[in-house]
């Protein structure tokens, strides 16, 4: 991840705490791990969560998207909350906020608790997130010190994902599902007790709470999820489906006129003025909505379809991991030299083709040669995309207003993977009905009696006839996911225009 220079260059407002800057650094690195962590452990879960609380396959992808729509959504009033309220005592009330929920989500006993939950969890790490990186600079001073701290930052932010899933695995497997989110309490809570001792409190500054914008904004984005989610399970012509698109359309709507109008909006509608910045977040909106689907559902074949315990499954992801990083420290090194566009158009095209690979996915598939190689040249794609992404999206843009452009892209990435998301289980959900309707009678004619009982109580195909519904549901689901992907291939190669005059600049803004 990059450091925005409106960060960076902040002057610290109270005296900086002397002697511990060791436990400082490792309080504000707990958090963001903590919340970093939290979107990637959980996919692991997915499986066991869902025969838990009876999830449907399509349902299941709420506990994904309940988590980033809240923590998407409200990531840039979280941001604004500390500038104007203190950070350290915002950064306490999101990590409290986020650990009781956290609790609650490990207690449910229902769907829609544990989906509640999800959601104040993305809102205790939407308030938590954006604070802790700017705390590191009321706890050291400006120079060397501060650069380890941000790139200590960085590189939890980078490996929070891959821990996550080995975490996610060993938890599952060895104790229980539920302790995925409440291995997030003893954390949680020694980070509430050691901030007060440790972290320095900044001044607060005068400004307004843009809350209707954010609430708009997520609420249209929620409403838009469910719509396409219902249609899935209902169909197109479902009154509440119809319903909630229209929902979506007059928030979303209503969101852009309290924007233009807002003295200080949560989302600077300028920042989509310049082509480079816009078509930035495009692509960045256009690749989560293919990776969030891509992890969702490659999760459900290795566990459902190939049988791999929960440890080996997460195992089965960190090529990924290292290829995404890989792809970065590439595209890091390489990138005053050669500019943004040959790492934008490349990764963009590794992207497409390895989604495409996946749309061969069936039940005959093996890991090596059905999951891992697709993966890995995704991961690499994305991996050369994130450093190139951020920087493009901070090019030209004035000394403080580049936190707001960096922090609308991580924006764009949650949203867009909810999005995204919602749009592929669509697609999965039609597809999965059209299989059911081949495997259903063949099922009839060669299953057991015990088999023929079990599917009249709980409506779920066994194998193999289950597995065949399954693979093809996900390898229609990555058709799209390889068109979103196409879209950001051509917003790369026609729309993007960063001249190398402002590469000196974009350098700049890498930080430690």
């Amino acid at each position: 991840m990059t450091i925005s220079p409106s960060i960076r260059d902040q002057k610290p407002a109270t005296a900086r705490r002397e002697g511990h800057p060791g436990i400082a650094l490792a309080v504000i690195a707990a958090c963001q791990l903590m919340v970093v962590l939290d979107s990637t452990i959980v996919n692991i879960a997915l499986p066991h969560i869902q025969e838990a609380l009876a999830f449907s396959t399509t349902g299941l992808t709420w506990v994904i998207s309940a988590y980033t729509l809240t923590f998407g959504g409200l990531l840039l009033l979280g941001g604004r909350a500390g500038d104007i309220l203190g950070r350290r005592r915002v950064f306490m009330t999101g990590i409290l906020l986020f650990t009781f929920a956290s609790l609650l989500g490990g207690l449910a006993q229902e769907p829609w608790q544990l989906l509640a939950a999800r959601a104040v969890q993305g809102i205790g790490g939407a308030i938590a997130s954006p604070t802790a990186l700017a705390l590191i600079t009321t706890t050291f001073p400006e120079g060397p010190q501060r650069n380890r701290a941000f790139g200590i930052f960085a590189g939890v932010s980078a490996g929070g994902g891959a821990i996550g899933l080995l975490a996610g695995g060993m938890l599952t497997e060895w104790l229980d599902w539920r302790w995925v989110l409440f291995v997030n309490v003893p954390i949680g809570i020694l980070i509430a007790v050691l901030t007060p001792r440790y972290i320095n409190e900044s001044q607060s500054h005068p400004g307004r709470f843009d809350v209707t914008g954010a609430l708009t904004s997520t609420a249209g984005m929620a409403s838009l999820v469910y719509g396409f989610i219902r249609a899935s399970e209902q169909g197109w012509r479902d009154g509440l489906t119809i319903g909630s698109f229209g929902a979506a359309a007059v928030l979303l709507l209503a969101f852009l006129l309290v924007e233009n109008r807002a003295k200080e909006p949560i989302t600077p509608l300028r920042m989509f003025a310049d082509r480079n910045r816009s078509g930035t977040y495009v692509i960045m909106l256009s690749l989560a909505a293919a990776m969030f689907g891509m992890f969702f559902f490659i999760v459900l074949f290795v566990q459902n379809v190939l049988g791999y315990s929960p440890i080996r499954a997460g195992l089965a992801f960190l090529p990924v991991t290292a290829a995404i990083a890989l792809g970065a420290g590439l595209s890091q090194r390489f990138l005053p030299v050669l500019g943004p566009k040959p790492f934008l158009a490349t990764g963009t095209a590794l992207a497409v083709v390895g989604l495409t690979w996946q749309t061969f996915i069936d039940t005959g598939s093996s890991y090596v040669g059905g999951v891992l190689g697709p993966m890995v040249m995704f991961g690499f794609g994305m991996g050369l995309n994130f450093v190139t992404l951020t920087l493009t999206a901070v090019s030209g843009v004035a000394l403080h207003e580049a936190g707001a452009a960096s922090a609308l892209l991580n924006t764009m990435q949650q949203v867009g993977g909810s999005l995204g998301l919602s749009i592929l289980t669509t697609v999965f959900g039609t597809a999965s009905k059209d299989a059911a309707k081949t495997q259903v009678p063949l099922f009839q004619a060669n299953g057991t009696a015990a088999q023929k009982a079990e599917f009249a109580r709980s409506g779920q195909l066994p194998a193999p006839w289950g597995h065949e519904v399954l693979a093809h549901g996900i390898s229609t689901a990555f058709v799209p996911a390889a068109a979103m992907a196409g879209v950001a291939l051509v917003v790369a190669a026609v729309v993007i225009r960063v001249r190398r005059s402002d590469l000196e600049a974009l350098s700049g803004t890498a930080g430690a």
